[in-house]
């Protein structure tokens, strides 16, 4: 029997909360594990959209309800049909909210309690930070089903070690969030009382610089990763020369000479 569509489901999938120039975008299928469905896929896109166009907005947390933290797509949505099209459709249009994620010029952070699997598990790894509770674990297990997490190796394969990443991909099996920490898939890991307030103090401090340097750092970071050597340096001469030109870079210097706090504009 199908999944019952989130159309008639009266509660919101995904929550927004704005506060101090940071939003927090929840996932709310709780009683799905919080399974990227093409309408959650849709509303996330949408809100990442809007938030990319805001100024205003300087980081953004991607976080859950529920047990879990998000289990991968939605499998008896997936199910549903065994049209090739449909199904390429579903994976471009998570491909394409996970590259949002990637070109919007504010800062992404995932904050991760539960589980956090095959499609989720890339949420997290494409994700710019990722912040866990103790209690989080992670696995790209479609092999156990006989689906390759091929587009789960993509931000895998960028943020691990190639043979970490691979065995991953190959057992299918979950590692705990120390183990993710230590395979660079997550920056830190914290006691679950303490998830929330670590995710928004780390939240807020990047909240504080000046969001000119953050939206040129981000696009720098990982337009050069495709680079060869000599070009990276060359992009980021260029780069770097027109943070220069920014009234904010001028303003950081002058106060760090004149060991005052910088007035920031931006």
């Amino acid at each position: 029997m199908s999944a019952k569509p989130d159309e008639v489901i009266s509660e919101p999938i995904l929550l927004r909360e704005q506060e101090d120039g940071i939003v927090t975008l929840t996932l709310n299928r709780q009683k799905q594990f919080n399974a990227l469905s093409r309408t959650l896929l849709s509303e996330l896109q949408q809100a990442l959209d809007e938030i990319s166009a805001n100024d205003s907005i300087r980081v953004v947390i991607i976080a859950a309800n529920g047990k879990a933290f998000c289990p991968g797509h939605d499998l008896k949505e997936m199910r549903s049909s065994e049209d090739k099209a449909f199904h390429q459709a579903l994976f471009n249009q998570c491909s394409k909210m996970m590259l949002t994620i990637i070109a919007m010029p504010q800062p992404v952070i995932a904050e991760v309690d539960g589980v956090a699997a095959a499609a989720g598990c890339q949420l997290v790894a494409n994700c710019d930070l990722a912040i866990a509770s103790k209690e989080a674990s992670f696995a790209v297990c479609g092999i156990n089903l006989g689906l390759f997490c091929s587009t789960p190796a993509v931000p895998l394969s960028r943020n691990l070690l190639r043979k970490n990443a691979m065995h991953m991909l190959l057992t299918g099996d979950f590692i705990s969030a120390q183990k993710a920490q230590t395979y660079g898939l997550i920056n830190e890991v914290v006691e679950a009382a303490d998830l929330k307030q670590a995710t928004r103090e780390l939240a807020y401090e990047i909240a504080t610089k000046p969001s000119h340097a953050i939206k040129l750092g981000k696009a720098m970071f990982y337009r050069q990763l495709t680079m060869d050597l000599s070009e990276a340096y060359a992009f980021a001469d260029e780069i770097m020369a027109s943070n220069m030109d920014s009234e904010d870079t001028r303003e950081g210097i002058d106060a760090f000479i004149e060991k005052r706090k910088p007035d920031w504009k931006g």
